[in-house]
């Protein structure tokens, strides 16, 4: 998700809005020579401004959709997964400069949050919140604790759709000069797959799934980590733990040893939220394929 629409949605509306506005109050175009008859840009700001002004104020301060660009959530999201924002969960932002105007509520542990990446505010990431302000978020030997209570945590069978783990890998340039084809990237998914453990979190309100990869831990990696706790290079990845400072959040994707989430980067500040992903309502699958409905759902 590396656009943000309202770059092009706020500064039309508004040039329009305000060229509707000079003619209501002095051109009076629309009165003087008749729907038709006026200039081109005073007719376009009648035709289009209150639709774009009803589209602005869904969007910006109701709900808004996007599009998972990767797997980093499987089993919850997939590529290609088209989803619903709840814009005013996590309290109501301007358009743009994405200031507090009220304070509508905050992020719950387990929640799936979508967030301007800080280290590139331009791009927005989908992640779940697992650490919340002034909380102790550890990991040791495959326990994933809060405050040093264990997340309930229960291993269990998961059947994969075959269709959605051979959209794992994205095909197209994967290096300088190598290119990866849809086939050698659906087997590629389907590889991974024989690898993968699924396992049944519960935080809260919300029961959902998560993905490990045996003989693999990518924590041990993880810059952030590394720097906040010492004992995750010693460890390989099986033990670390941060503490989460107040006004921000610490989040992990679902397919844990497939996302690029805090463990590298470092926490979101409160400031950085964009709302909660709440609902699947269409897929579509890589390619000159029509879009499925067989995905929707709510997302817990």
């Amino acid at each position: 998700m590396d656009f943000d629409f309202n770059l092009i949605l706020v500064p039309l509306t508004i040039g329009l809005g305000l060229i509707w506005l000079l003619d209501k109050l002095t051109l009076k175009q629309r009165k003087t020579r008749g729907r038709g008859k006026e200039s081109w840009l005073v007719r376009w700001a009648y035709d289009f401004f209150p639709v774009l002004a009803v589209v602005l104020i869904v969007r910006s301060f109701l709900i808004e959709p996007f599009n998972i660009p990767s797997s980093s959530m499987v089993p919850t999201l997939y590529t290609g997964d088209f989803i619903a924002v709840n814009k005013y969960a996590y309290g109501v932002r301007l358009p743009l400069t994405y200031n507090k105007v009220i304070d509508t509520g905050a992020p719950e542990h387990g929640d799936v949050a979508v967030f301007r990446y800080p280290e590139n505010p331009s791009i927005y990431y989908i992640k779940r919140v697992i650490g919340l302000p002034g909380d102790t978020v550890s990991y040791n030997q495959g326990t994933l604790a809060i405050n040093d209570v264990p997340v309930a945590t229960q291993a269990m069978d998961f059947d994969a759709n075959a269709e959605l783990t051979s959209q794992l890998y994205s095909a197209g340039q994967v290096a300088p000069g190598q290119m990866l084809t849809e086939e050698n990237a659906a087997a590629m998914g389907q590889q991974e797959e024989g690898d993968a453990q699924y396992f049944k979190e519960t935080q809260g309100k919300h029961e959902y799934v998560v993905r490990y990869l045996n003989g693999m831990n990518s924590s041990q990696y993880a810059p952030f980590l590394q720097q906040q706790s010492p004992e995750v290079v010693s460890s390989e990845g099986n033990e670390w733990r941060i503490n989460v400072p107040e006004g921000q959040y610490f989040v992990m994707g679902d397919n844990r040893d497939r996302s690029a989430d805090g463990r590298f980067w470092g926490f979101v500040p409160d400031d950085n939220l964009a709302g909660k992903a709440v609902y699947i309502w269409m897929h579509k699958p890589p390619g000159l394929q029509l879009p499925t409905f067989k995905r929707n759902g709510a997302i817990d």
